[in-house]
């Protein structure tokens, strides 16, 4: 019994580790969000840190149409960093998780 516990301990360390390498691997994925019209460009990585943000000069004659642009772009941007983040970290999590009995929680 004490094996399969230790043995259970030993592979969630393991698993933290990776859960943690993944996490700084994420801060050097880096995505690009564009407007429809390619007038503002941001990116971002996929731990959600903004790294660069392109505006078209059009964009910088109306204050209240770059701000809408910005949020609307930006919003995207961090639900798209969001989903990878979330999917290589729940995929490392899965890997690495001992089998209990009833405790399918990846399914």
């Amino acid at each position: 019994m004490f094996g399969d516990l230790m043995g259970m301990m030993g592979k969630l360390k393991e698993t933290q580790k990776k859960v943690e390498d993944t996490k700084k691997r994420l801060d050097t994925v880096l995505l690009d969000e564009i407007s429809s019209d390619n007038k503002l460009k941001v990116t971002i990585t996929a731990n959600r840190a903004i790294k660069d943000i392109a505006i078209n000069d059009e964009l910088l004659e109306d204050k209240e149409q770059l701000e809408d642009y910005l949020i609307l772009t930006l919003n995207k941007a961090i639900e798209r960093a969001t989903q990878v983040h979330e999917t290589e970290i729940a995929a490392v999590a899965k890997d690495g998780m001992p089998n209990i009995p009833g405790m399918d929680m990846f399914k």
